[in-house]
């Protein structure tokens, strides 16, 4: 149940009803028609652009429409006033019942309230977190990593097929540097000083890496060139780091569904195949880029290269994809990649990017757009950083590391559902500020304790009830007698309740999982509201002595809230706590 589709729905009929009618013209766009909650609630329930957006195409005052859609709309028994306000908006006031529907809807649908068909079971690929695998993860893969899994539980709630995926950087020098690394602690394990030169990961993450070569290759790389054992040693401890990775993704509740190597992409003819797709079309080309201005890229240099013509799909410059001396650009296998995805036949294409990726997102975008025929999108979502606080101060980085704060030093401070929660109280492109201290503050300032608060005064509820011996079963519930829902107060709640699959529908729209945190702090405002109110007003606490009935109603709104919060969190990845200690 989708109570604002269904408003729309019936706007775009009343307006081809006064189309029938002779009064408005054929041929009109309803497309733009929105019906939305309006800014101030004092002045409805809803309100409808419908006039200000048919006036201009329709020959007529906006104010003109207002009036006649107004008097239209109001044969339908859910809407009890209409009433058009300023050029032309028209704000709506709903029955009642439609309120006490919708907890009624919520209980009848359980976990499934708010679920979409938005998708039509179109597939689409999240990749996300993509870190090297050349040590643990951060704390900032550790946003990246939250942001990309509550966007893929979002859009499969709203009905998409998604396939949540991992891109190896293992074909590039990083891992180089991990071998030669890992190698100095494999002599460590062998009694010897362990040289890390500058350059080289000074964590010590790769102590178990070394001792497990040890265990693996014995002496047999010891005092020995590059040549004999770089290839086998990068292979080992690249293996163990995305262990480690998974490990790490795991303990923060993720699961991927792919892991695809840029390894692979080398010495297989997936990138010449890409380029050569690019070059059946046109679009890669010899020539020599003008120099930047700024700071100059790595992949840029004076000469004569091979080029891809980005700039035909938005981009600012074209990009090399081959360097004069024939090797490839950072950009090849990144091409050759999401070929890849397209040819596996996805419908649009999602990346999760740190920051400092921006550079690639209009290059990758056009690739895309060349390769797919213009067919499939492709989103990029940047990461802004995550600045630790603890005790009113930068939190420090952790020993094991060498260099940063790693995911399971974040873990260990405040746990998965405290850490997934905060990582969404912000817009992706917005820098957050994690204190320590402030996420495991039990007040209203903390948006998870605040959420999970209002989650187990609900249960409360229902354990009291069910010890009183009532039936508190969603079923139960659902048949109780909504209409004795009717304070204000109720109905507002019951409003909120009502906006969930409007929600759902928006951020799934606009890949914004941080949507599904801040409306779950705007309904447990509600619900502590709500509760808070029954101090003063008697009739509004949950359990009225003497009638059953009413105490049901009541409890149903509370349950209903309750299904909204826990569909809410599932999407998040957090699990509802029942009992606060």
């Amino acid at each position: 149940m989708n109570l604002f589709n269904d408003m729309r729905a019936l706007v775009l009929g009343e307006v081809r009803g006064l189309q029938d009618a002779g009064l408005l013209p054929e041929g009109l766009d309803t497309g733009p028609i929105t019906v939305e909650p309006p800014r101030d609630p004092a002045h409805g329930d809803m309100a409808t652009n419908a006039a200000m957006v048919l006036a201009k195409s329709a020959g007529q005052q906006p104010r003109a429409i207002a009036e006649a859609l107004a008097a239209a709309l109001l044969r339908d028994p859910r809407i009890i006033a209409a009433e058009v306000a300023g050029p032309g908006f028209l704000n709506l006031r709903l029955a009642p019942d439609v309120w006490q529907a919708v907890v009624k809807s919520a209980l009848q649908h359980g976990q499934d309230y708010g679920r979409s068909s938005l998708g039509s079971g179109a597939r689409v690929n999240v990749e996300f977190v993509s870190a090297n695998p050349t040590g643990p993860m951060h704390v900032g893969h550790v946003r990246g990593a939250v942001v990309g899994d509550a966007l893929a539980r979002l859009l499969a709630f709203a009905g998409w097929d998604v396939t949540r995926e991992y891109y190896i950087n293992d074909g590039g020098a990083q891992v180089d540097v991990l071998a030669r690394s890992a190698y100095e602690r494999y002599r460590e394990a062998h009694g010897l000083s362990p040289e890390i030169a500058e350059g080289l990961y000074p964590g010590d993450y790769l102590i178990p890496v070394g001792q497990a070569m040890k265990a693996r290759f014995g002496d047999s790389f010891l005092d020995k060139g590059e040549q004999v054992w770089l290839a086998e040693v990068r292979a080992f401890a690249t293996e163990m780091m995305m262990q480690m990775i998974r490990d790490d993704l795991a303990a923060l509740g993720v699961q991927m569904d792919v892991y695809s190597s840029e390894k692979s992409l080398y010495g297989t003819g997936r990138i010449e195949a890409a380029i050569n797709t690019l070059r059946d079309m046109g679009l890669i080309y010899e020539g020599t880029l003008e120099p930047p201005k700024g700071k100059e890229p790595e992949d840029w240099e004076p000469r004569v290269q091979t080029l891809f013509r980005s700039t035909a799909f938005g981009d600012d410059v074209d990009r090399p994809v081959q360097k004069s001396d024939g090797g490839w650009t950072y950009f090849a296998p990144d091409i050759a990649y999401h070929y890849d995805k397209v040819q596996r036949g996805f419908d649009a294409l999602i990346n999760i990017f740190g920051a400092d990726h921006g550079g690639y997102v209009k290059r990758l975008k056009a690739v895309v757009a060349a390769l797919s025929g213009n067919r499939v999108p492709l989103d990029i979502k940047l990461i802004q950083l995550v600045k630790l606080w603890k005790n009113g101060e930068p939190f420090k980085m952790s020993k094991r590391a060498g260099t940063f704060v790693t995911l399971r030093d974040v873990i260990d401070e405040v746990g998965p559902d405290v850490t997934r929660f905060i990582m969404l109280t912000r817009k992706n492109d917005v820098a957050l500020d994690f204190d320590f201290d402030k996420v495991l503050d039990q007040s209203k300032d903390n948006p998870v304790f605040y959420v999970q608060y209002a989650n187990a005064r609900i249960n409360s509820v229902l354990r009291r009830a069910r010890e009183a011996g009532l039936d508190v079963a969603d079923g139960g519930l659902a048949r109780a007698d909504l209409a004795r829902l009717s304070h204000p107060s109720e109905l507002a709640l019951a409003a909120r309740i009502a906006e969930w699959p409007r929600l759902v529908e928006i951020a799934a729209r606009g890949n914004e999982p941080h949507r599904v945190a801040f409306y779950l702090y705007e309904l447990a405002s509600d619900l502590h509201g709500h509760w808070n109110k029954g101090n003063d007003d008697p009739s509004l606490r949950f359990f009225q002595d003497g009638d059953a009935a009413t105490t049901l109603a009541k409890i149903a709104l509370a349950r209903a809230a309750g299904v909204v919060i826990s569909a809410g969190l599932g999407i998040l990845g957090v699990t509802p706590v029942e009992e606060m200690r």
